[in-house]
């Protein structure tokens, strides 16, 4: 009879909340185990008798993904050891005590990210052994680990970027820039989930399930994926753009307040794109998607961003005589602003000196290799000029960096050209700043100062690599190479003079001065200022003129005039898109010279504004009193309006109200106790939209203490 009992296994303690606390997890998913690769984590076995090393063998498993082999990555085995044998995966470290075996198992920095089952199989001597199921646990990127590839090493940054589930996105246009509040959401329940869901429903996945799974470790190739999952043109991604102006069928992009309503419907409907997304939109959810897998990511706003499809480094815009913006046949275009993410990392695929930031897009602009997609591009890259490195880092580079040339049309074709701007596109690139509400201008990031010797060499050096193919001459190209379009014997600009509002006059001045100039001599100038104003896609195009006006002007050497113009509330308020953008446009032909000159003016429209209070400390797991003031500051009727409150450790989900109509001049006040649910630092958003005024945004930063014990 053999003295020796078989050994057995009892039970077996994951020891969850240790472990997610080594491994800064424990905010995500209450009840399951969730790693960072790169890292050790303890387990407790418990058997019917001591272990003994000697005789006793214990062979833990892990998969991961359909099909699972050693070959792929996707599976390991090995043995209990004392010591840990370097970046394999191991077991080691074992303490015995009594009949329980306490082991520190140990996945590598390169290890695939996803859901694992882990196993362990005893044998003593040459029998067949016993397998059990331990659990599972999931594995994600590990900022923390310096073996790791998208390493951080800095806790502030990490708490920015990868710990912090709410931010800001930066919107409007380049001398009117505005933050608006947006909840992440990353840690919330079931987003975990979610997030490998998206990876899942990959066409990648469904192509060779194997092979996609096998290249998860990859951040490189994890970053393209979700780049491409997010919007929904190639496959069953995310969101479904919209950038007209018919949001009927879904939610405008506008009345979004975070990612975590987006990601639970598209999750809901079985992998349905949700309606609607626009570039913000869009990157705040890829945003949340890469946290929560472990990339330290932000949002990153680009104003006056161009999209050069035939990769000329030139944006083309047309006016005609009456200075009515004119719709083009060309895809390229300059939005007013565009959003995109960077997420952080080491690029073994490039030469050295491209680690850090990388430009990923998730909006749907351009194909890349095959897919919607774009990056991610090395901002280092992108600033040097070394466009020829993957991934699209010509295409971003022109987001940036391209000219705009704005021409007179007229009888069919292009007649003058009235502005070859060199330093209008890639106009203060924005991003939250580090622990704080304030915005970071990062443009020197991404190319050197504008105009200076640098920045002039490293246009050349891109405009070579891209334009290379094209070396054809053209009466176009000859006439921009004349540049006689700079000596003008007038300078004309556009001021507000005042605060546009919403559902007010608007009042506008026109400065007029004379140029110093011997070419013009030194008498009068005459000439005729013809304006148009239009409302102002996002996507850079126009609808049709709202208000034109005609001035004559007499000008002298040495005079300046100042000429205001009124622009009444009637001719806009049914002709504004949602984001309430308006273009000035004038065209003055001069007289003696018979030339014309051009004068632009964007602006958005102020909406009312909105006031969240919270008088007394945040307590988690006590009613806490929120106090909500909004009045209509404009002079028209808000219709519809409805309020939808979010923020996560504060709401679970949101608080949606109706408020029926709202009176010009009329305030409301609403109080709304809440219970937070988890400590921390959070942010509590609030929409109000209505038929007129889709986006009145604000926030109120809480911090929730823990529990009193």
């Amino acid at each position: 009879m053999n003295p020796v009992a078989a050994l057995e296994l009892k039970s077996v303690d994951l020891q969850i909340p240790r472990n997610k606390r080594d491994h800064h997890t424990q905010e995500i998913s209450l009840n399951k185990l969730i790693l960072r690769r790169g890292q050790s984590f303890l387990l407790k076995l418990t058997f019917n008798r001591s272990f003994q090393p000697q005789t006793d063998q214990l062979i833990f498993e892990t998969q991961t993904g359909p099909e699972s082999t050693e070959l792929l990555g996707t599976r390991a085995t090995f043995l209990l050891t004392q010591t840990q044998p370097g970046n394999v995966w191991s077991a080691s470290d074992f303490v015995i005590d009594s009949n329980c075996l306490q082991v520190s198992l140990f996945t590598p920095a390169n290890a695939i990210i996803g859901h694992y089952t882990l196993k362990a199989k005893i044998s003593q001597g040459q029998g067949p052994g016993v397998t059990y199921p331990l659990g599972s646990f999931t594995l994600l990127f590990n900022p923390w680990s310096e073996e790791d590839d998208v390493y951080l090493p800095s806790e502030t940054l990490l708490q920015e970027y990868i710990r912090s589930d709410y931010g800001f996105v930066c919107k409007g246009y380049e001398n009117s820039i505005t933050s608006r509040p947006w909840n992440y959401g990353q840690f919330e329940e079931d987003i975990i989930d979610i997030c490998f869901e998206i990876l899942n429903k990959s066409l990648y996945f469904l192509k060779n399930p194997s092979d996609d799974y096998s290249q998860r470790g990859n951040v490189v190739y994890v970053c393209r994926v979700v780049s491409a999952m997010i919007n929904s043109n190639d496959d069953s991604g995310v969101l479904q753009g919209n950038w007209g102006e018919d949001y009927s069928q879904g939610v405008s992009p506008l009345e979004w307040n975070g990612s975590v309503a987006i990601l639970r419907q598209w999750s809901a409907r079985g992998g349905q794109p949700v309606k609607y997304g626009q570039c913000w939109v869009f990157a705040s959810v890829m945003c949340t998607v890469m946290r929560c897998l472990g990339v330290p990511t932000r949002v990153v706003s680009n104003f006056r961003s161009a999209h050069n499809t035939d990769g000329n480094l030139t944006i083309d815009t047309y006016y005609d005589r009456t200075a009515e913006m004119l719709p083009t046949q060309k895809p390229d275009k300059i939005w007013n602003f565009h959003v995109w993410n960077e997420c952080w990392m080491i690029r073994k695929d490039l030469p050295p000196g491209y680690n850090g930031w990388q430009v990923l897009d998730p909006t749907p602009q351009q194909n890349s290799s095959g897919l919607f997609c774009c990056g991610p591009a090395s901002v280092k890259a992108i600033r040097e000029g070394d466009v020829h490195l993957p991934y699209d880092t010509h295409f971003v580079y022109a987001e940036v960096n391209a000219d705009e040339v704005i021409w007179l049309f007229e009888n069919g074709q292009a007649q003058e050209i009235l502005a070859h701007n060199t330093n209008s596109i890639g106009k203060e690139i924005s991003t939250k700043m580090v622990g704080s509400d304030e915005r970071l201008d990062i443009t020197n990031s991404y190319k050197y100062l504008e105009g200076s010797p640098e920045e002039r060499s490293i246009f050349m050096k891109a405009s070579k690599k891209m334009l290379e193919t094209r070396r054809a001459s053209s009466p176009l190209l000859d006439l921009l190479g004349s540049e006689s379009f700079k000596d003008q014997p007038v300078q004309l600009q556009l001021h507000l003079a005042r605060t546009p509002m919403w559902g007010q006059d608007l009042l506008l001045m026109l400065h007029v001065q004379r140029v110093p100039n011997r070419a013009h001599g030194q008498g009068s100038i005459r000439m005729t200022v013809r304006f148009c104003a239009q409302a102002l896609l996002h996507g850079g195009s126009t609808r049709k003129p709202l208000w034109r006006h005609l001035v004559h002007l007499n000008l002298d050497l040495g005079k300046e005039i100042q000429r205001p113009l009124l622009l009444p509330y009637s001719n806009y308020r049914n002709n504004l898109t949602d984001e309430k953008l308006i273009r000035v446009s004038g065209i003055a032909e001069v007289e003696e010279t018979g030339r014309s000159i051009l004068v632009l003016k964007d602006f958005s429209l102020e909406p009312p504004c909105l006031s969240i209070e919270v008088f007394e400390r945040a307590e988690m797991g006590k009613v806490l009193s929120v106090h909500i003031t909004f009045t209509n500051t404009l002079t028209v009727a808000l219709s519809n309006c409805t309020m939808v409150l979010e923020g996560s450790g504060l709401i679970n989900g949101q608080i949606t109200k109706d408020l029926g109509t709202l009176m010009a001049g009329q305030t409301i006040r609403i109080q709304l106790e809440l219970s937070p649910i988890k400590a921390g630092p959070h942010q509590l958003q609030v929409l109000i939209s209505s038929n007129e005024v889709k986006e009145i945004k604000s926030y109120k930063n809480i911090l929730v203490v823990a529990t009193a014990s």
